[in-house]
């Protein structure tokens, strides 16, 4: 699909991309080569700016002077100053010290024998050899001109390189964002890096991603907002007609109308489509008044990938809730197979979250735990309805076949290749070992147990005491909190029995505000 982008009218000239004058730099010993240039020169304009003139009269000048003024886009250098070749020393530092590619270096000379021109064009990197003889007032006026245009061009690309190499790394960015709240961030964080804003500019910016639930953005009317940043927080849902003035929604009708981007004084709205969707529209406000065509074209190329970034952020999202009612589904039918209710895998999901952050685990294997968690017992399927429900005491031999269901857990989950089904596969594998080595099935003992199961074995047991089971009555408080603290060692890690104690008031929270159905 073409995009028909409503840029300002366009010219065949580049932007003014350093403000004010275009610096430069006349290197001579002569001070009547100082006055007879500027005096050439003072009505000389490019782009509507004219020139500022900073003067050196000897190599070792010049090399403070450039070093200080990176900026310069010209420098007219003699040859022979306080040396022989204290000019070519001048443009040697330029290029191969200072790295500075950018600055147009003409040398002048009086003394051509002395610097031929062939020679020093090849080696000194010069851009253009003239005879002070030569140099007349216009043939002056040429080759600052034609030297400026250059300077102008080179800076041009060099900014689209490097705003193309924004692009890439704002593309990138965006597509590892994993809530909206990340997208909304990283949109606007990429864009004050692709206008080249400094760090605050954007700080006081609304933005707002708009679209239709159907995919269907053919009328602006039935668009709504699908995530919203300073003004348009919380908005979420709501129909844009809602919730913008007049003149924005006016704005959102011309981008959609024109499937491109409208500017009006400090913001945008961007029209972004990709091959799913038909598009939604994307606004920001808080840019730089003004802004160069090649801003504009960046944004363009930004906007293509903002579309595709957001439904992968909706995709990522999908692919979660997903694994996630699955894993609440299979696990609760499970639960009620043995005669108990759904919520135990859920209170034994948020504890072990609870209990993870407090252990130290990152939030994403927090998370990975507390989504894995409520497979920590989907063995028992395999466990035959009169030893699983039975409501007194196991013979050994109905023991045995009880503890299987860990490795019959193990081996339904462990071929998947995805990240909590692994998580859930080590879960229902160790979650009944014992810090002491006297758990099942592999007698595993200490931190050869996966920190997983030695949570899920915590947070697995503390719930079932607290709750009424066929087998038993429900425990109070004190006395699972005893109980626990003398497996400290034996059944349980230490560590995580320490973590306990100090937060089993916001572990008890968790159960109260999920019951059972018969408490």
């Amino acid at each position: 699909m073409s995009y028909d982008f409503l840029f300002a009218e366009e010219t065949d000239q580049v932007e003014p991309i350093i403000n004010g004058s275009w610096k430069i730099l006349i290197v001579d010993d002569e001070p009547e080569v100082h006055a007879v240039t500027k005096l050439a020169l003072s009505d000389f304009t490019f782009q509507g700016k004219n020139l500022t003139f900073l003067s050196a009269y000897s190599g070792a000048e010049a090399k403070k002077l450039i070093a200080e003024h990176p900026d310069a886009a010209i420098i007219l250098l003699d040859v022979v100053m306080e040396t022989d070749d204290a000019g070519l020393l001048v443009a040697s530092y330029v290029r191969e010290e200072l790295h500075n590619e950018h600055v147009r270096i003409i040398l002048r000379t009086g003394q051509p024998g002395q610097a031929p021109e062939r020679q020093v064009i090849i080696n000194y990197d010069i851009n253009d050899y003239k005879s002070k003889t030569e140099l007349t007032a216009q043939k002056l006026f040429t080759v600052i001109m034609s030297s400026l245009r250059s300077y102008r061009d080179i800076l041009s690309l060099e900014q689209s390189r490097q705003g193309l190499e924004k692009i890439i790394n704002a593309s990138a960015d965006l597509f590892t964002s994993h809530s909206m709240e990340q997208f909304i961030d990283g949109v606007l964080q990429q864009l004050t890096s692709i206008l080249g804003c400094n760090e605050d500019a954007l700080l006081v910016s609304s933005s707002l991603v708009a679209g239709n639930i159907s995919g269907d953005v053919s009328d602006p009317h039935r668009l709504v907002v699908f995530a919203g940043q300073g003004e348009f927080e919380r908005k979420e849902g709501k129909p844009v007609q809602d919730v913008l003035a007049p003149e924005l929604m006016d704005a959102f009708e011309v981008a959609l109308n024109s499937r491109g981007i409208v500017y009006r004084d400090n913001y945008l709205v961007a029209y972004c489509t990709s091959k799913f969707t038909h598009g939604s529209l994307l606004y920001i406000s808080g840019l730089p008044g003004v802004m160069t065509e090649n801003q504009k074209k960046l944004i363009e190329l930004f906007s293509q990938n903002v579309q595709i970034a957001y439904e992968n952020v909706q995709l990522q999202h999908e692919v979660e809730d997903t694994q996630r009612e699955i894993v609440y589904r299979l696990s609760e039918a499970v639960e009620h197979r043995s005669i108990e209710t759904g919520n135990h895998v859920k209170r034994v999901a948020f504890i072990c979250y609870d209990l993870a952050k407090a252990y130290g685990l990152t939030e994403e294997e927090a998370e990975r735990l507390m989504f894995a968690a409520p497979l920590h017992d989907v063995g028992k399927v395999g466990i035959p309805d009169g030893i699983l429900n039975k409501p007194s005491k196991l013979q050994d031999h109905e023991w045995e076949v009880m503890k299987t269901h860990s490795s019959i857990g193990y081996n339904i989950l462990k071929d998947s290749k995805r990240s909590i089904i692994q998580a859930g596969a080590i879960i229902a594998l160790d979650h009944h070992e014992k810090w002491d080595g006297s758990g099942y099935p592999s007698g595993k003992k200490g931190e050869d147990i996966h920190i997983y199961g030695r949570i899920a074995a915590l947070a697995d047991v503390y719930d079932a005491l607290r709750h009424r089971r066929c087998y038993k009555s429900a425990w109070e408080l004190e006395q699972v909190k005893t109980w626990i603290e003398s497996e400290s060692g034996k059944q349980f890690d230490p560590k995580l029995v320490e973590i306990f104690n100090n937060r089993v008031d916001k572990l008890e929270a968790i159960l109260q505000k999920y019951p059972d159905s018969d408490e």
